[in-house]
């Protein structure tokens, strides 16, 4: 598996995979824009949960492109885009179940944001994240939960609204994974520490 971390630190991916997150990002964005203009302006922040994410690592990028590491930015992207990368893939499955069928955009969303939890894992080495970063990182995690499904502000799949304390619950322990995997991955003693040679 080491043979892949010269390839990760290359600059010309990590160049290639800025260009990517920025695109998904602006496209992520566009996709939740009908429910960010019926959302309160209060709530704003909590509801794009995978552009956010995938924004979370296209600053990650550039600090390894500027030969630098930015650990709060990093805890947040390495669990944010596991977890929603996650969610969207087991939501998007829920609805092919329901429905019996998926659009062309439904296994597009299966497929980038699979991939968006495995580029959070891969350059988990490179990250230099201490406890508080993801102390920090949890408290956001776990308020989105709250914000999510106290408050109604989670991403609309109506024809799995009867699901959704199942849903909530589900995405509270994929929450807790996902930060339990950050602390596996990127702090724990004993694991495998790289640098970026851009």
């Amino acid at each position: 598996m080491r043979w892949i971390y010269p390839l990760l630190s290359n600059r010309s991916v990590l160049q290639l995979l800025l260009l990517i997150n920025i695109a998904g990002t602006i496209y992520g964005y566009y996709w939740y824009g009908w429910q960010l203009k019926e959302t309160p302006p209060v709530f704003l922040a909590f509801v794009p949960d995978s552009p956010t994410a995938s924004l979370f690592f296209v600053f990650v990028l550039l600090a390894f492109l500027l030969k630098r590491n930015w650990p709060l930015i990093e805890a947040l992207a390495v669990v944010t885009l596991f977890k929603y990368g996650i969610w969207a893939v087991v939501m998007n499955i829920l609805v092919f179940i329901v429905q019996g069928e998926l659009d062309w955009v439904g296994y597009m969303l299966i497929f980038s944001h699979f991939a968006m939890a495995v580029q959070g894992i891969l350059y988990a080495p490179f990250y230099r994240i201490k406890g508080w970063h993801l102390i920090v990182t949890a408290i956001w995690t776990l308020h989105n939960d709250v914000i999510d499904y106290v408050f109604f502000m989670l991403p609309s799949y109506q024809m799995l609204d009867k699901y959704i304390p199942q849903i909530g619950y589900f995405t509270f322990w994929l929450s807790c994974i996902s930060i339990g995997l950050a602390y596996y991955l990127a702090i724990r003693p004993g694991r495998f520490k790289l640098k970026i040679n851009s």
